[in-house]
């Protein structure tokens, strides 16, 4: 078992990142699996192999454990704009589906659709994981749209609903998403935007 990793440790001294990892890990599956109510800090502690103590003393509170959980899961790259929207587009939503496509990803956005879901939780899930990411995806057409790439009335609003959108239908329909969804679905959503066709994109 992990000790806390901080008792043999001097002032000022770091805490053990990786009893952080195997909490937030532990977490997510423990809200996906039995959701936010039922979640118990024991549980979820024993789980990752570490004290109560150790997690208590990173996550005073429940609601604190899920917040943080929640936001490990949405973790972006953040990468500089380039001069070509659509490559950024593309970009977007690999990190998206790679983030999305972990052991929890799917079973999360399962819970977050039931409606049982805990209301702390759902809005947790929207603030740390849909929100920003809605906002990324905003802020890589608007500047398409600013430089007159797509039209200039192109609807930027429902585009960043139909491009996540599409990933999470696939995904709740029980099939896969192709390896190169992100730039079919980018260049499906370009073209619909009014801008130029764009083949998918070869890694």
């Amino acid at each position: 078992m992990h000790g806390d990793g901080e008792r043999s440790s001097g002032p000022g001294r770091p805490r053990d990142a990786a009893i952080d990892v195997a909490i937030l890990t532990a977490a997510q599956r423990h809200l996906a699996n039995t959701g936010y109510e039922a979640m118990s800090l024991s549980a979820v502690a024993a789980d990752a192999n570490t004290t109560r103590q150790a997690l208590y003393r990173r996550f005073p509170t429940k609601a604190q454990l899920a917040t943080a959980a929640i936001a490990a899961l949405s973790a972006a790259i953040d990468r500089p704009a380039s001069d070509d929207p659509f490559t950024d587009l593309v970009g977007e939503l690999e990190d998206f589906a790679r983030a999305m496509a972990g052991p929890t990803g799917l079973a999360m956005a399962g819970t977050m659709l039931q409606g049982t879901a805990e209301r702390e939780l759902v809005e947790l899930y929207r603030d740390r994981l849909v929100r920003p990411r809605a906002e990324r995806l905003r802020a890589v057409l608007e500047r398409a749209l600013r430089h007159g790439h797509v039209d200039h009335d192109a609807d930027v609003e429902l585009a960043v609903t139909l491009l996540t959108g599409s990933w999470y239908a696939l995904g709740l329909a029980g099939t896969p998403p192709p390896p190169d969804w992100a730039a079919r679905v980018a260049s499906l959503a370009w073209q619909a935007l009014g801008g130029p066709r764009r083949g998918t994109l070869q890694h």
